[in-house]
C-alpha cells in the first residue's frame, strides 16, 4: 500500500486550519478573561467551560485538519467517524464551552435570536438535523458535494449548524432560552437516535457500492482535489483509493454505517445516563416540595369538588 505522506505536509496537517483554530482559541481567552468586564452580567468562565471549549477545538482539528481528514476522503468508514465526532461531540462541547454572557451578546442581534429560537424547538431541530444528515449521505448528493469545494463547505457548515440546533435544547443553560428538562431530555435524545437509524441502516445493508467518489477512480481523484494542494495530484501516479487500503469498497461502506451508529449509541448512552442521574438527584433534593405541592393540589380539588 502507498503511504499518505506522498500527498505532502499541507494535505496531511492543514497548517492554515491549525493556525485558524489557534487564533479562535486566543480570541476565546481574550473574551472570557481579559475583556470579560466589557460584557453586561459577565460571570467568570469556569474550568469546565474551558475544558469543553479546548476539547471542541482539539477534536475539530483532529476531524478536519489532521491526516484523519485526508483518510476520510479515501475510506468511507473514516468519513463516517469524522461525522460522528463532529456532530455528536464537537457541537455539544462548543455550546457548553462558550459562557452565557457571550451567547447573550450573540443573541442580542434580534434576527439571530429569532432564528435560533425557531430552529431549536425540539420537533423542528430533530427534523432539520435528520433531513440534513440523511440528505448529506444520499449517494447522489454526497458524490455531488465532494466534487465541489463550495458545495462541500456549504453542506458541512449547514450540517454542523443543524447539530448545534439539535444539542441546544439539551445542553444550553440560558435562562431565557427554552430547554428540555429531565425525562423530556431523555425522550428527545432517544427519538434522535431512532430518526437516524434508517439512514445508517440503508448504508449498512445495501450490497453494492453506492458512492462513486469512494469506488470510481476518476470520481475519487476529483474529490481528492478538495483536500490536496493544486498540482500535488498531477505529479503523482495514482488511480484510486484501493492503492491505500486492502479493504473492499463494499465492506468499507458497510463499516461506515456501523461505525456511525455505534459511536452515536455510545455517546447517547453516556448522555442519557448523565441526564437521568441529574434528574434523579433533583427529584430527591426537591422531594418534600413536590409532595407539598401535590397535597395542596389535592386539597384544592377536594375543596372545589
Amino acid at each position: 500500500m502507498m503511504p499518505l505522506s506522498i500527498f505532502g505536509f499541507r494535505a496531511l496537517w492543514s497548517p492554515y486550519f491549525f493556525i485558524f483554530l489557534v487564533l479562535i482559541t486566543i480570541l476565546y481567552f481574550l473574551l472570557t478573561k481579559k475583556m470579560r468586564n466589557r460584557f453586561d452580567g459577565a460571570e467568570p468562565v469556569t474550568g469546565r467551560q474551558i475544558r469543553f471549549f479546548i476539547g471542541s477545538m482539539v477534536l475539530l482539528y483532529i476531524v478536519k485538519g489532521s491526516p484523519v481528514d485526508l483518510l476520510g476522503h479515501i475510506l468511507f468508514s473514516v468519513h463516517m467517524t469524522q461525522m460522528a465526532l463532529l456532530l455528536l461531540m464537537v457541537a455539544p462541547f462548543l455550546i457548553i464551552g462558550i459562557p452565557n454572557f457571550i451567547w447573550r451578546k450573540v443573541f442580542s442581534v434580534k434576527i439571530i435570536d429569532r432564528i435560533v429560537r425557531l430552529l431549536t424547538k425540539p420537533v423542528i431541530s430533530l427534523i432539520f438535523f435528520t433531513i440534513m444528515f440523511s440528505l448529506n449521505h444520499y449517494p447522489m448528493v454526497l458524490d455531488f458535494i465532494k466534487l465541489s469545494v463550495v458545495m462541500h463547505a456549504i453542506f458541512t457548515i449547514t450540517l454542523f449548524m443543524s447539530a448545534l440546533f439539535l444539542w441546544w435544547p439539551v445542553v444550553n443553560t440560558m435562562e431565557d432560552h427554552p430547554h428540555l428538562h429531565g425525562l423530556k431530555k431523555i425522550g428527545y435524545v432517544i427519538l434522535s437516535a431512532i430518526l437516524l437509524t434508517p439512514a445508517c441502516a440503508l448504508i449498512i445493508f445495501v450490497d453494492v457500492p453506492v458512492y462513486e467518489t469512494y469506488s470510481s477512480g476518476e470520481a475519487w481523484l476529483k474529490a481528492m482535489a478538495l483536500c490536496v494542494p493544486a498540482g500535488t495530484l498531477s505529479g503523482l501516479s495514482i488511480s484510486g483509493p484501493e492503492l491505500f487500503t486492502n479493504m473492499p469498497t463494499i465492506q468499507d461502506q458497510q463499516l461506515g454505517g456501523i461505525v456511525m451508529k455505534v459511536i452515536q449509541e455510545l455517546i447517547y448512552v453516556v448522555v442519557i445516563g448523565k441526564i437521568f442521574i441529574a434528574w434523579y438527584r433533583d427529584e430527591q433534593l426537591n422531594a418534600d416540595e413536590i409532595t407539598k405541592n401535590a397535597l395542596l393540589e389535592r386539597e384544592n380539588l377536594e375543596m372545589h369538588g
